[in-house]
């Protein structure tokens, strides 16, 4: 578990981070006028990149489990897991917290305020909190940070030092960019007005919390024989019995 923190440190550093600074804004700000700010600015471009780059958080996740059948059964459990209970405790949140969604919120509470919305896109009107597309993203990244970070480990571990600093640099760089795009992710939620603030704040605690709890798993099964079993190695196995 140590080497698994340590080895996503700048991953799980940026999320708290995000997690304070976003905190102390909803601590200062009201509600309202909090999501009107972050709200203010559209375009044709950001239209259409949110429209679409919001949908990451719906059908891509599973399509990268079956895609892990293929590398790794034990990481493509570990992510589907992860997005599959994360996702059912986020619903379940949604009902026990039943808070309004913007377009709710502002008709009842500020009525002079006409939000700025995307056209052809749903919007939503009740259960709010926490965003469950922003559990996704956090959860997503967290596990493709962790299969980037577990791969280049055991790669370092047969390569001379000036490779294992490349591995390093290449870790750090691209726990960076897992981090901004789950950011762009939660972020698209309050662009579209389909979440508060606070509830992208929910949706990344909550994420990435899960996840955390997952991790504490891994050293009693990344062990096991079926853990680093593939779809292409049954194949290659059956091929030399032949």
């Amino acid at each position: 578990m140590r080497n698994i923190l340590r080895n996503n440190i700048i991953y799980i550093g940026l999320c708290l981070v995000f997690l304070i600074a976003l905190g102390i804004a909803l601590l200062v700000c009201p509600k309202g006028e909090l999501h009107v700010w972050m709200n203010m600015y559209h375009s044709p471009f950001l239209d259409t990149f949110f429209k679409y780059f919001t949908l990451i958080g719906e059908w891509v996740p599973y399509a990268i489990v079956v895609a892990l059948l293929f590398y790794s059964y034990g990481w493509s459990a570990f992510l589907l897991t992860n997005i599959a209970i994360g996702g059912l405790i986020g619903q379940g949140l949604k009902y026990a917290f039943d808070t309004d969604r913007p377009l709710t919120w502002f008709a009842n509470n500020m009525p002079d305020v006409h939000l700025q919305l995307v056209d052809g896109v749903h919007m939503s009107k009740f259960y709010s909190f926490p965003s469950g597309h922003t559990i996704t993203f956090f959860a997503l990244f967290f596990t493709l940070s962790l299969i980037l970070t577990d791969y280049l480990a055991g790669k370092s571990g047969k390569e001379n030092s000036s490779n294992r600093k490349s591995n390093t640099m290449l870790s750090l760089t691209a726990q960076i960019f897992f981090f901004l795009f789950a950011l762009t992710g939660a972020y698209s939620r309050i662009y579209l007005s389909q979440h508060f603030a606070e509830d992208i704040w929910g949706g990344a605690l909550f994420g990435i919390a899960f996840s955390l709890l997952l991790c504490a798993f891994l050293p009693r099964i990344s062990d096991k024989k079926w853990y680093k079993m593939h779809f292409f190695e049954k194949k290659s196995q059956k091929n030399l019995v032949d």
